[in-house]
Order: structure tokens, then sequence, then C-alpha cells
């Protein structure tokens, strides 16, 4: 079995940075591709942020110049730094990645997801 588990979510209000962590366990046997997306209230979800295992970046318009993406293959962790917050970043933010598992297919697993609130 695989689980990500999001934390770093809250309440901020806006202009201010939450840095949010999803961390992979299991039995993983490597990580390609991850990334973190959002969905907002009466929203589709939309994917935020991406990034390679060889660490090449990309990012929805919207959030450009604002959230960073990162990870530490190591710990099988991804990042996502938030900075500028606006109240229309307020959504359920979600990570996922793309796994391996010893006799399994690529697969593509999704964490429960942080609630991110921005608001004065």
């Amino acid at each position: 079995q695989v689980q990500l588990v999001e934390s770093g979510g809250g309440l901020v209000q806006p202009g201010g940075s939450l840095r949010l962590s999803c961390a992979a366990s299991g039995s993983i046997f490597s990580i390609d591709a991850m990334g973190w997306s959002r969905q907002a209230p009466g929203k589709q979800r939309e994917l935020v942020a991406a990034i390679t295992s060889g660490g090449s970046t990309n990012y929805a318009d919207s959030v450009k110049g604002r959230f960073t993406i990162s990870r530490d293959n190591a710990k099988n962790t991804v990042y996502l730094q938030m900075n500028s917050l606006k109240p229309e970043d307020t959504a359920v933010y979600y990570c996922n990645g793309k796994i391996r598992r010893v006799g399994v297919p690529l697969s593509d697993y999704w964490g429960q997801g942080t609630q991110v609130t921005v608001s004065s």
C-alpha cells in the first residue's frame, strides 16, 4: 500500500505565506512526477504545480512567481511554498505522485487534501 499525507494547511491573511508538505510512504520502489492540485468550492480541481524526479517544474499561470514546488527524493516528500497568498487561492490542496511499486504498473496516488483559507 502507498499513502500520501499532506500537512501545513490553515488560515492565513492575504499577502501571507504557507508551506505545504506531502510525504509518501509504503511499499514504494520509485516516484516519478509529483504535484499539487487544488479544488475550490463549486469549481473543478486544477493543477497548481508539478515537479519531475529530475527537478523540472511547471506552474499554473495563476500562481507563477508566487508559489514554488520542490521535493526531497530521499524523504519521498514534495513541498509547496506559497507566498503572496490571495483570497482566490482558498481551496483544498491535494498532492499526488506517480509511483512505482514492485510488480505493480506505474500508478497515480493522491493524498486526502489539506484546507488552505486566505481571509482577513
